[in-house]
């Protein structure tokens, strides 16, 4: 058996007993550029099944699990769409799309998630339940008033109200999680950085703290502070700097004015911190007190200090930065506004009772008409000897004898 495009790629051996989930297993699974939605088992070059991992891992489903057999070839292909979902939800990550999988999708997904609609159509898959889920939900946009009317059928009408009232809530959830717009991702971006110089800037800090108590506490002057508070903002604003064109780069070409701006200013920030003498590639580079100048017992708890304020100074700039991302993406946002809220019924929306009971009772009208002539025919063809003798005849030939 072969397994391409794996964490861990090549011919393996395995049981008999062994299935195509065993050997992704046994294989690491798919690299961060291959996809967990479209694995092929192929056998003798014709694509035996097509497994999804994310139905393994979320809802337990193997129904596409077969068995292996020799020389099999597990193709990973390349990871498809990808939607990164972050916030306050339950699993903030990147998830891949399969093909032709929309906003809508992902809707229906949380839809079932939240109201437990596999337990309620007892359903043994998830998929089952969505597309359950699916036939008995419409929406309609394309009317000439520009609202979306949303319809959902369900047995129980107070039901129905809450599912229709929960599918605006779990698409605002959706829209204001799912990183879909330019400014979606920038604060995406930035709000991950932000975790992790918030961090560095803890593990800083209780650094800086054990240098306290090993050393004592340290006077410095005001010169050789306003000195490290200098080189660490600058450090800082370089730093900030990359990382904001490192977010830029994911979503904006190389002649993209803004990131062009942005390069520039990188370069002149390099520039100046090469005049002070310093390196930013080192963060304890000793390159803003002279040595002459500190004593000795004092350069450690000087590194240390050099350290807290740089971090101090890329948090907060990437905390500004962070804030102006979530600012775009409120102005790019769409606003969702409940014009009439979903009540419960006062009748049903299926079965029509009236058009039934009009239809059964054109239907049993006629069927009375044609069975009352049918058998007023009958008995006139049974008053007629010439008729009744034929009759006769046709009850022996069609008779059985035991």
């Amino acid at each position: 058996m072969r397994i391409s495009a794996a964490r861990r790629p090549g011919v393996y051996t395995v049981s008999a007993l062994s299935s195509l989930v065993d050997a992704l297993f046994a294989s690491g699974g798919p690299t961060v550029q291959g996809s967990m939605r479209q694995i092929q088992l192929r056998r003798w070059s014709a694509v035996v099944t097509e497994f999804d991992l994310y139905g393994l891992l979320i809802h337990g489903d193997k129904s596409k699990d077969v068995k292996l057999q020799s020389g099999d070839v597990i193709f990973i292909p390349p990871a498809g769409p990808q939607a990164a979902v972050t916030g306050s939800v339950r699993n903030s990550a990147i998830y891949e799309l399969r093909e032709n999988e929309t906003l809508a999708s992902l809707l229906d997904d949380a839809m079932v998630q939240h109201f437990g609609l596999m337990e309620e159509y007892d359903k043994k898959y998830f998929s089952d339940a969505r597309k359950k889920f699916e036939k008995r939900t419409k929406v309609d946009g394309s009317g000439k008033d520009g609202l979306i009317h949303i319809s959902i059928e369900d047995q129980d009408p107070k039901r129905a109200a809450e599912l229709a009232n929960g599918y605006v809530e779990q698409f605002r959830n959706l829209s204001q999680h799912i990183a879909i717009t330019e400014a979606s991702q920038r604060r995406l971006f930035f709000e991950q950085e932000l975790e992790q110089a918030k961090n560095n800037l803890a593990a800083a800090e209780e650094a800086l703290k054990q240098t306290e108590q090993t050393t004592g506490l340290i006077e410095l002057s005001s010169q050789a502070k306003a000195l490290i508070e200098s080189a660490a903002t600058l450090r800082a604003q370089i730093t900030a700097r990359e990382v904001q064109i490192q977010g830029m780069q994911t979503y904006a070409t190389g002649e993209n004015a803004q990131l062009v701006q942005a390069q520039r200013e990188l370069e002149g920030l390099r520039a100046q911190l090469a005049r002070m003498g310093g390196s930013e590639d080192n963060a304890s580079a000793g390159f803003i007190v002279p040595k002459g100048k500190v004593p000795e017992a004092s350069l450690e708890y000087v590194r240390k200090l050099r350290d807290v304020k740089y971090s101090e100074a890329i948090f907060e700039i990437l905390a500004r930065q962070f804030e102006f991302a979530k600012l775009d993406e409120a102005r790019q946002g769409a606003l969702i506004q409940v014009v009439d809220p979903a009540i419960a019924p006062d009748k049903r929306s299926f079965p029509l009772v009236i058009p039934i009971v009009i239809v059964s009772a054109l239907v049993g009208f006629f069927l009375g008409i044609f069975a009352a002539l049918f058998q007023a025919g009958y008995r006139r063809l049974k008053e007629d000897p010439g008729n009744a003798l034929k009759f006769n005849h046709l009850r022996k030939a069609f008779s059985f004898k035991g």
